[in-house]
């Protein structure tokens, strides 16, 4: 009996399974545009703006992989992970995030990320990245490597910590990172979808934190903990 032809299979069953993917960040106009971008590529079954959300939501419809921001307002992505790696191992991280801070991204790989994008990342990249992260790859973006690996090189198993920088709420952080490269307020509201008031309330938060008197002082205070 001759053997049976595998020759013309249907090609829905030769394409690879669509992988599920969980959004976490905590603005919707960013969550419409990642789920937009990749329709095409991964099944996105579902999405949450908090810490809260998030853990229940992960735990209830087990996805591959989930993009995560570093910085939410009630904890943000380290918290989810601390919350999730336990229970559940068998999903995978992929920080998705404005900050390429050296300590941002260490601080997520420590607590279980497999990579760690930025959002200037374009959707082929950032669909790349998830189906590598999904493989047991780790991702980064070129410029974040280097921090990963000079971090667990010098010291593997100690903290980043700095007790300075820990006063510093995520978002001081962030509004400081961006100050501290030249941005104008506006820019500042505009990159972080919030208002030309906000950052003025941050920065001057920032000022009293760290008991100076100007942006100038900052941005020699950023530059010398490599935030820029």
């Amino acid at each position: 009996m001759a053997e049976q032809s595998t020759e013309h299979l249907d090609p829905a069953e030769a394409r690879p399974e669509r992988l599920r993917v969980f959004l976490v960040d905590d603005h919707a106009m960013f969550r419409a545009g990642v789920r937009a971008e990749l329709g095409a590529h991964v099944e996105v079954v579902g999405e949450a703006s908090t810490v809260a959300e998030a853990v229940t939501r992960i735990a209830a419809v087990g996805p591959d992989v989930v993009l995560l921001d570093v910085h939410m307002p009630d904890g943000g992505g380290r918290a989810v992970l601390e919350a999730m790696r336990r229970t559940h191992p068998q999903v995978k991280f992929l920080a998705l995030s404005v900050s390429d801070a050296a300590e941002d991204v260490i601080g997520l790989i420590r607590a279980g990320a497999r990579g760690y994008v930025t959002k200037t990342i374009s959707p082929d990249e950032l669909a790349a990245a998830i189906r590598r992260v999904a493989d047991g790859d780790a991702v980064f973006s070129p410029r974040l490597a280097g921090f990963v690996l000079d971090a667990f090189a010098a010291r593997p198993d100690a903290p980043v910590a700095d007790p300075e920088l820990d006063q510093l709420t995520n978002r001081e952080r962030e509004v400081l990172r961006l100050l501290a490269r030249g941005y104008a307020y506006k820019e500042i509201a505009k990159e972080l979808f919030i208002s030309i008031k906000t950052v003025e309330t941050h920065v001057s938060n920032v000022l009293r934190k760290l008991q100076m008197s100007n942006r100038y002082e900052l941005s020699r205070w950023a530059a010398d903990r490599r935030l820029v």
